[in-house]
């Protein structure tokens, strides 16, 4: 086929509905869905990031999960190549696709290609993870605030990779990840996309996110947590330190009680939620609707498919 391949971009905050949402708009629309949360691609580590279950990706194909395990590399780029492959392989078959997770970047750099940034320079890297582990985490933030604070509030003040890299390019180039951002512009998309975004209150959406975060403990996330530890993945892998899992170490190693770990959880995924929703206001094109308004979006996903 010589016309882009069409896909239906479901994103939205953690807990607002999308994996069941999808689900049911996929199964409508003879649709496959590809994987767009950044923590579902990493193997064994499921309740912590709501993967779909097995019975759920049996009722719909689903692409990019479960492909890595929580020590090996993965990040935009990797992402981008492996879910354009898997998107041309649905369109090849004729059939619709939906990308669906609350991961900004990823989607952003599946629909508008990759920014250009220098490549790693181990010294500086090594240098600066050092002054994180000697100084705290919370200077590097800081440091990355004063240089670029609209790209410090995208991010959260313990993601030690963006802040790390953010600074590393800083040093390397002397430009702002913000600034590097705009100018790219994001455009270089070789896809034609319908994009929804899945708007609920923010009062609804903290209750579910509190729900949700006990549920998933009740659910096993600990014993989940323990598994990964035994298996010798270290707490300082990227993967490990996401929010649910890095709380429910703390628990495991005798600092926090279970109690105060999913206080602290609820906090830190109702910022991470509020963080979500300030990336994709941001984001052009992005139909803002509510979950609860299926009528609505299968007549814009009609519509965009007839087009």
């Amino acid at each position: 086929m010589k016309s882009k391949p069409k896909v239906v971009v479901i994103a939205g905050p953690t807990a607002s509905g999308k994996t069941e949402l999808a689900i049911h708009l996929a199964k409508h629309f003879s649709a496959e869905i590809v994987n767009a949360d950044s923590m579902q691609v990493y193997r064994g580590m499921d309740i912590g990031t709501a993967k779909p279950t097995l019975e759920q990706r049996k009722r719909v194909p689903h692409h990019l999960i479960d492909v890595v395990n929580p020590d090996e590399e993965f990040n935009a780029a990797i992402y981008r190549e492996l879910a354009l492959d898997s998107i041309q392989n649905i369109w090849s078959r004729r059939k619709l696709c939906f990308v669906v997770g609350g991961t900004g970047l990823y989607i952003r750099a599946l629909l508008g290609g990759l920014l250009y940034v220098p490549p790693k320079d181990p010294e500086l890297r090594n240098r600066l993870r050092k002054e994180a582990q000697e100084q705290g985490l919370k200077e590097l933030y800081k440091r990355l605030f004063e240089y670029d604070p609209e790209y410090a509030k995208l991010i959260h003040p313990n993601d030690r990779v963006r802040i790390i890299r953010a600074l590393e390019i800083y040093y390397l180039t002397g430009k702002k990840n913000s600034e590097l951002i705009k100018k790219h512009g994001f455009r270089d998309s070789s896809l034609d996309a319908l994009k929804i975004f899945l708007h609920i209150s923010r009062k609804e959406l903290y209750e579910k996110i509190d729900k949700r975060c006990t549920r998933m403990i009740e659910s096993g996330l600990i014993e989940e947590t323990r598994r990964l530890l035994v298996q010798g993945y270290s707490p300082e892998l990227k993967p490990m330190q996401a929010i649910g899992y890095r709380q429910i170490v703390k628990y495991i190693q005798g600092e926090w009680s279970l109690k105060e770990a999913l206080r602290r959880m609820q906090t830190d995924t109702r910022r991470y939620a509020k963080r979500q929703i300030t990336w994709f206001k941001k984001e052009p094109e992005m139909i803002w609707i509510p979950p609860e308004n299926i009528e609505r979006i299968r007549e814009e996903i009609s519509n965009f498919i007839s087009r």
